[in-house]
């Protein structure tokens, strides 16, 4: 039996090459499970842009080669099936959601059991964050039905990111941008780049629920009607537009793209820019540091830190109960027959995986597609 896992060169990463790795015998308490579908968007291209940064690369590691060149292997969300378990608490045949490389199979070691989920022990993840490591057992889970594997795959953790955002953000009075604010009365601008991209239009479908800001998207001028037709931005602007904004605007910054230049020309016009937050790399090709900037510093957002507070604070039953809650009322959204925001488009079998895994990183695609990816044997 062997694995086939799709890996990229970690410091050049449209470089990417396909390894069939022969599966070693299991050990005790471990499962090998089938990875069926997962998907591909512009949120796992950050993992990688900034997996050194943030022991991305670390979940699945890959030995450089003999000459020293790096490789990795990005992370991914989806679903699969255990097809072999030494675990007496773990059946052939379960059905499982979690973080699993970009290959056809994965093994695990299960540790910290409940009737919802359980945790990789694998000793090489012990460091690293728990939220990344769980493993939903799909009979149990409140998020899934049957018939949305795919939206589950490619919206489920990029919602819980903006679930967050937007929570951290309310949590910190939108960092006195509001103050005064009226339906009559200049609200606080939240600035969104990458508008287009999932895990920003869903931050934005949020904070479009808050009457005191007012949320203007940002993006290219081939994905402004896209973002027109969600109806969850104020205002959409094209990159080059930024000048119809009033420099005295109060504002916040909420970067998806990573984009070096944009950040510099907002941060330089904005003389009430307040805060400056970083949530992702959509822009590869842009990425730049954050230094020697004028006005706030930009501010790396790490999510599962507002995970750990807002499960202290609220506890973390009922984290979980508005959590789902928010995430059915934005399925309903995005899934509304009349206007779908998501149309989910199928690549099985290497060269297919390869081709979307281009045309993704590329961020040419049409935001409106879903890409869900399978490197199964069965594929």
């Amino acid at each position: 039996m062997s694995t086939l896992q799709f890996q990229v060169r970690k410091d050049a990463l449209p470089t990417t090459r396909l390894v069939t790795i022969t599966d070693a015998p299991l050990a005790a308490g471990q499962v090998r499970v089938a990875i069926d579908h997962f998907a591909l968007t512009s949120n796992n291209i950050t993992y990688a842009a900034f997996g050194e940064a943030m022991a991305y690369w670390q979940f699945f590691p890959v030995a450089p080669d003999a000459d020293g060149t790096p490789w990795g292997c990005i992370p991914v969300w989806g679903f699969g099936a255990v097809v072999q378990s030494l675990h007496p608490g773990v059946a052939v045949g379960e059905r499982l959601y979690g973080y699993w490389p970009m290959a056809s199979q994965a093994v695990l070691q299960p540790v910290k059991l409940s009737p919802g989920s359980f945790s990789d022990g694998a000793p090489h993840r012990a460091t690293l964050h728990a939220v990344y490591n769980q493993v939903q057992r799909c009979s149990a889970d409140p998020f899934y039905t049957a018939d949305t594997e795919a939206q589950q795959a490619l919206l489920r953790p990029l919602f819980l990111t903006a679930w967050l955002i937007d929570d951290f953000l309310a949590d910190n009075a939108f960092f006195g941008t509001t103050a005064g604010a009226t339906a009559d009365h200049r609200r606080g601008v939240m600035l969104l780049s990458s508008a287009s991209s999932k895990t920003a239009y869903a931050t934005a479908a949020l904070l479009a629920q808050r009457p005191e800001v007012e949320v203007v998207g940002l993006t290219s001028p081939a994905n402004v009607a896209f973002c027109q037709s969600l109806g969850v931005y104020s205002r959409v602007l094209t990159y080059d537009q930024l000048d119809t904004l009033a420099a005295d605007t109060p504002c916040v910054y909420v970067d998806f793209a990573g984009n070096g230049g944009l950040r510099q020309a907002i941060h330089t016009r904005f003389t009430r820019l307040a805060y400056s937050c970083s949530i992702g790399g959509t822009h590869v090709q842009q990425l730049a540091g954050a230094r020697d900037l004028p006005g706030p510093k930009a501010t790396l957002f790490f999510a599962p830190a507002q995970v750990k507070k807002r499960s202290a604070d609220w506890g973390p039953a009922v984290f979980g109960q508005r959590l789902v809650a928010a995430w059915h009322g934005f399925r309903a959204r995005v899934d509304d027959p009349a206007a779908p925001w998501l149309v989910v488009q199928q690549h099985a079998g290497a060269e297919a995986v390869q081709a979307a895994y281009a045309l993704v990183l590329s961020g040419q695609g049409d935001p409106r597609l879903g890409h869900m990816l399978s490197l199964s044997r069965s594929a």
